[in-house]
């Protein structure tokens, strides 16, 4: 067997770990999103396929039996895409998706389905915390008039794509305490974030919850109907059973 994992998750790097410490044959493929990402036990190629007759290319050139895809939650064009060529290919495929975050009862969210739906919430010109990645900037436009901190891993390259906006540079993990002393500090009033679920990215919710601080909660996109499990157990457990 040859295994490809489709990382960029937290829970990617520690599935990557496992598989090298079991000795399975496997490589792990990087999307290229971030600058200078941390290194994976596997060996990793970096950046996208190109298209799915790419990715077909790829299962075959390197003879890859089986997917396991740790992307991201909201990669969803990616796990359909690779679960797809898969069955196409007759390579087996495995989803991990962890589970979404669940409000507790003193948190404050708004739970929206799209980036656009923000600017609803907002009745006086307020500071807004996107923690939602830039790929998806151009989306919170309509938000032009509010100040907008934007935090990412990387340097900017390009400017921000609407006026008020400013980039906040940091790499995670952030302790609950940095986060809190940080929304102090901004004078955060809301709180933007994707529901990608995990511990990794938590804190900002704990200190969100400490400040009293609303949160708009963005829904995840529909998943592909595919084999998918939420635990990195029971994907190893996929794994050792072929």
């Amino acid at each position: 067997m040859k295994v490809l994992l489709l990382a960029g998750t937290g829970e990617g790097r520690r599935i990557a770990a496992e598989l090298h410490r079991m000795g399975v044959p496997a490589v792990a493929s990087l999307a290229g999103e971030t600058r200078e990402a941390m290194p994976l036990a596997l060996p990793t190629r970096v950046g996208g396929f190109g298209s799915a007759q790419g990715f077909a290319d790829y299962l075959r050139k390197e003879k890859i039996t089986h997917v396991l895809d740790a992307t991201h939650p909201f990669a969803v064009n990616i796990s359909a895409r690779s679960a797809q060529v898969a069955a196409q290919q007759g390579v087996k495929y495995l989803q991990f998706l962890r589970d979404p975050w669940v409000a507790g009862p003193n948190d404050l969210w708004t739970e929206i389905d799209t980036e656009e739906a923000v600017a609803g919430l907002l009745s006086t010109p307020s500071t807004v915390f996107l923690a939602t990645g830039r790929k998806t900037l151009a989306k919170f436009k309509n938000l032009e008039g509010h100040r907008v901190l934007v935090r990412q891993i990387d340097p900017p390259t390009s400017p921000i794509p609407f006026e008020g906006g400013e980039f906040i540079i940091g790499r995670p993990p952030f302790s609950v305490k940095q986060e809190v002393a940080l929304f102090e500090a901004l004078g955060v009033d809301l709180l933007v974030v994707k529901n990608a679920g995990g511990q990794a990215s938590y804190s900002k919710l704990e200190a969100a919850s400490v400040l009293g601080l609303p949160v708009a909660m963005i829904r995840r996109p529909a998943q592909p109907d595919v084999a998918r499990v939420a635990h990195i157990e029971a994907a190893l457990d996929w794994v050792r059973a072929r």
